[in-house]
């Protein structure tokens, strides 16, 4: 083993010990106007240039840096380990497999600090007064919307939905087990929502199958907030080591 590592802060300790993330200035008024801004950005993108796609890039790491200004640290943290996950996801997702893809068969310069976004506005929903108090009964609406959503999808729907149902499971799961059951639920609401207006709107659309031919695709899949649990599962995993390795080398060098 190497050199013992600098104490943790209670809010890093509260994090590896499954308590959640630590408290922070975001709330519901930051995630609506996190939506607001996502939502925006979509719109313009549904009929605008490359050039435009480019700027509403540019804007969107403005915002993002902005919300992130009022946050601790490791929250910060976290955030750019799920930047870096979601957009090696994408990259692999959308130009390489194609199982979703954009209008301009890129992914737009939004889209990595769109995910910044959508998971401060998550992390700012979980930390609500009304889903903190009633998270059990928050968890059961999700539940229940989420699993009629993908029972549908594999049944009744037009389109099966395969992917939508695992993505569900996953969610379930992670609702069940996981670390950040009020995350969970935010991610939930927001995800859904994003889908739904992109899909919409034509700003990306889902592949009906996978590559192999086997897996099928809803558009927008039913249970795509399921893999802001595993973008949340890394982020709890690395960021607390990350940070205190950044803490060590800046007080060597006071």
């Amino acid at each position: 083993m190497g050199p013992v590592s600098a104490p943790m802060s209670a809010a890093q300790t509260g994090v590896l010990s499954g308590t959640g993330h630590p408290p922070g200035a975001s709330g519901p008024a930051v995630a609506a106007a996190a939506l607001a801004w996502i939502t925006l950005v979509l719109w313009l993108d549904a009929d605008g240039s490359l050039w435009l796609q480019r700027g509403l890039g540019l804007a969107t790491w403005g915002v993002l840096l902005v919300v992130l200004g009022s946050e601790q640290p490791l929250v910060r943290l976290q955030t750019a380990v799920v930047v870096v996950i979601a957009t090696a996801v994408e990259y692999t997702f959308s130009p390489l497999l194609e199982i979703y893809v954009y209008r301009f068969d890129n992914v737009p310069a939004y889209v990595s600090p769109g995910h910044g976004l959508v998971y401060v506005a998550a992390l700012a929903l979980g930390r609500s007064s009304a889903v903190r108090a009633h998270l059990r009964l928050c968890s059961g609406v999700v539940l229940a919307v989420g699993g009629v959503w993908a029972v549908y999808g594999v049944t009744l729907a037009e389109r099966s939905d395969v992917l939508g149902l695992f993505w569900f499971c996953c969610l379930a799961g992670f609702l069940r087990w996981g670390p950040s059951g009020p995350l969970y639920v935010g991610a939930f609401l927001v995800v859904s929502y994003l889908e739904i207006v992109g899909t919409a709107l034509g700003t990306w659309q889902w592949q009906p199958r996978d590559p192999t031919g086997l897996v099928t695709i809803g558009n927008p899949p039913s249970g795509a907030a399921g893999g802001y649990g595993w973008f949340d599962l890394y982020a709890l995993l690395l960021a607390p080591p990350l940070l205190a390795r950044w803490q060590r080398l800046t007080a060597g060098r006071v």
